[in-house]
């Protein structure tokens, strides 16, 4: 089992996590969904401290029971999909230099922990995320089943919007943690389309490049509620 070396952390690290904290919270705080920002300040994020995971385990575990497991890279979904049904979340340790502050292709600690750990904070939102990989348990010998359930992923916990008192604000953690993508997504660009599931489940994605579509939900709870109806549609494949 791989552990957080926090004592391994560079004075480049915490010049890469201050820089990318306070560019993005500086556009978070008027474009992100009431519930994320509620989450950065209960997890307790901040621009001059890299986030230990042993202290945020011990919040995670008091709120929702979720834990987050340190890996060096992303893990297969025969390993993702088992830890995430028991409320344990892979997440990467490393920073990436200055220089790739815009763009990594592969996800390090900063999309990690700043996009996806404040809403495992949040109780709704962790049942549909382990919803979803409850799911995906009963299929992971169907890669068809796999790839259906990997685009309700991208559009809900990565790059999903959701509508608050009229507004269109940032959920996900592919956009929470995007500069780029945050100015993109709510700008007149994309398309924006309501949540759909049987639309999300039929919709290829691109990880390779910025998104041209996104999916509206009105509520975490309509997420939650569409557990039954994914795990039909996803079966009929």
């Amino acid at each position: 089992m791989m552990f957080q070396d926090y004592n391994a952390y560079t004075e480049s690290d915490s010049l890469v996590w201050k820089t990318l904290y306070e560019r993005q919270m500086k556009i978070l705080d008027r474009s992100a969904s009431e519930a994320y920002l509620k989450a950065v300040g209960k997890v307790g994020f901040s621009a001059d401290r890299i986030p230990s995971f042993a202290d945020l385990n011990a919040l995670l575990r008091s709120n929702t029971g979720f834990q987050l497991q340190a890996v060096p890279h992303i893990v297969d979904n025969e390993v993702f999909f088992p830890l995430l049904a028991g409320r344990t979340f892979t997440a990467t340790t490393w920073l990436r230099r200055m220089d790739q502050l815009d763009y990594l292709e592969e996800p390090d600690m900063f999309h990690d922990v700043f996009g996806h750990v404040p809403l495992l904070s949040n109780p709704t939102f962790c049942d549909f995320f382990c919803g979803l990989a409850n799911i995906a348990m009963k299929h992971l010998d169907k890669p068809e089943v796999i790839i259906l359930l990997g685009r309700m992923y991208w559009f809900t916990i990565e790059f999903g919007l959701i509508r608050e008192q009229g507004e269109i604000k940032v959920y996900g953690a592919g956009i929470a943690s995007s500069h780029g993508e945050i100015k993109h997504c709510l700008s007149d660009l994309p398309t924006r389309l309501p949540f759909d599931v049987e639309a999300i489940l039929s919709k290829p994605f691109d990880n390779m490049r910025i998104q041209d579509t996104y999916f509206v939900i009105e509520s975490f709870d309509q997420l939650f509620d569409s557990l039954p109806e994914i795990e039909r549609l996803v079966a009929q494949a």
